[in-house]
């Protein structure tokens, strides 16, 4: 689920208040928390990218208790260039979990119109960026083995992740306060701040289960929506990693037929699967490297990249630094609870099952075993999408996306009516920058309201 955006926007920095917040209570059914309970937010110049707007959004740490302490998340915003036609706010979050929507909303993704059109704000969620940023990776350099063989390795496993959970919640105040239910109530706290009666919104991979969530609870307060790279939040622990092992080798076999077609692939006229299990073989104590790197150079997808993995003529990549995010809000939106080397076992043949040349997905077993040792049911349980009272939603996925798989498009669409997919008939993960029908499709429907045809096709 991890999408990385470079961005230069650095909002005020946050901290845990512990004044009173406004009289307004938060009923069990989700109904709207006062306007009179989010001050609005005081604006100055991003002091990176003059060009923007930074703030912080005060917030209750609990929304189940909204006269307890406050927090403050960072907001960002590049307003409308063309007031006079201004639509409203477009709300966008990149993803990760971790990635910060402060500075992607200053990113140079949006087309000229959206920029033209739209305030665009961003605010870092809870834990990332600088929303009190969750940062214990220290405390995970001697991790142990994240596939134990036996269950003695299991059980060592179990406690240093234990340990981890226990050392980092001491260390963050919203440790327990940090999953995507929570994080939809910021936005609409956002949406009251800002004055609108409406938003437009636009995610990212797991971005989109924030808003997801927005437009179960607050469907009338969307005015349209884009999910791109949409994560099921109904998925199971066998789904969440069995479906992006699928995934996985799926863009291994487009990256094989690429090299089938094109001479300058370093594998052109060889046996591409048979070299990939040489180089597994050469990569000796480096195999399990070899495979993370081929995983994020299918996800690019930069197929010459991965056949360069291949050949030995590349250095391998690095584990992204979303660790300290995913124990606060994965682990909390799914049930990823493997209580015993059993259960494990039983995961890990699925995955291979489903991903004998890959051997599953990078991102759908790190995670899934970042939360062994995680006690008690998620916060914010997987369910189907029930969205009712929102406005038509897009859904837009790559055919050939190894990160959200595009059966979780397909079957996010099947579980709310409202919804149209637009196909991407390509690769990589994030599918709106990839061709002008993506970037138009997407554009018009934000823009004008129009739903987009049902595929856009792929460069050859």
């Amino acid at each position: 689920m991890l999408v990385g955006w470079a961005g230069s926007a650095q909002a005020a920095p946050s901290m845990l208040m512990g004044r009173e917040g406004a009289a307004a209570g938060l009923a069990s059914s989700a109904e709207l928390v006062g306007p009179e309970s989010t001050p609005p937010v005081t604006w100055v110049p991003c002091p990176d990218n003059p060009a923007g707007e930074c703030g912080t959004l005060s917030v209750p740490l609990d929304w189940a208790k909204p006269r307890g302490p406050r927090i403050d998340l960072a907001i960002a915003r590049h307003k409308a260039t063309d007031p006079a036609r201004r639509i409203g706010v477009l709300m966008v979050d990149p993803g990760g979990p971790g990635g910060s929507a402060a500075a992607f909303a200053l990113s140079g993704l949006f087309s000229p119109e959206l920029r033209a059109r739209f305030d665009i704000v961003g605010i870092d969620s809870r834990g990332t960026g600088d929303s009190l940023a969750i940062r214990c990776a220290d405390l995970m350099t001697d991790r142990p083995s994240i596939y134990p063989a036996d269950e003695a390795a299991f059980t060592t496993l179990l406690r240093f992740n234990q340990g981890v959970l226990e050392k980092c919640r001491e260390r963050s105040p919203i440790f327990d306060h940090a999953d995507s239910a929570l994080v939809a109530q910021d936005m609409d706290a956002a949406r009251r701040a800002l004055g609108e009666q409406k938003i437009s919104y636009f995610g990212l991979s797991y971005g989109t289960v924030f808003g997801q969530l927005y437009a179960e609870k607050f469907g009338n307060r969307v005015r349209a929506m884009v999910l791109d790279s949409v994560v099921d939040h109904s998925a199971d622990a066998k789904r969440f990693v069995g479906d992006r092992a699928a995934a996985a080798d799926d863009s291994f076999a487009e990256f094989a037929k690429w090299c089938d077609r094109t001479e300058s692939c370093a594998l052109h006229g060889q046996d591409v699967y048979q070299a990939w299990e040489a180089a597994l073989v050469r990569a000796g104590d480096d195999r399990q490297r070899l495979l993370d790197s081929m995983y994020f150079a299918l996800r690019d997808p930069d197929w010459q990249w991965a056949a360069e993995l291949i050949t030995g003529g590349q250095r391998l990549a690095f584990e992204p630094n979303y660790e300290s995010v995913r124990l606060a809000t994965v682990c909390q939106d799914f049930t990823l609870r493997i209580r015993n080397f059993g259960e494990y076992q039983r995961l890990r043949a699925e995955e291979l099952r489903r991903s004998p040349v890959m051997r599953g997905s990078f991102l759908g077993h790190d995670e899934a075993t970042a939360c062994i040792g995680v006690s008690g049911r998620p916060t914010n349980s997987p369910h189907r999408l029930d969205i009712r009272n929102a406005p038509k939603i897009l859904v837009l996925s790559a055919r050939h996306d190894p990160t959200t798989p595009y059966d979780w498009a397909v079957n996010v669409h099947r579980q709310a009516r409202n919804t149209a997919l637009l196909t991407y008939e390509g690769w990589g993960h994030v599918a709106y920058p990839r061709t002008a029908c993506t970037r138009g499709g997407v554009d018009a429907y934000l823009l004008d309201l129009t739903v987009p045809a049902n595929s856009c096709p792929a460069p050859r």
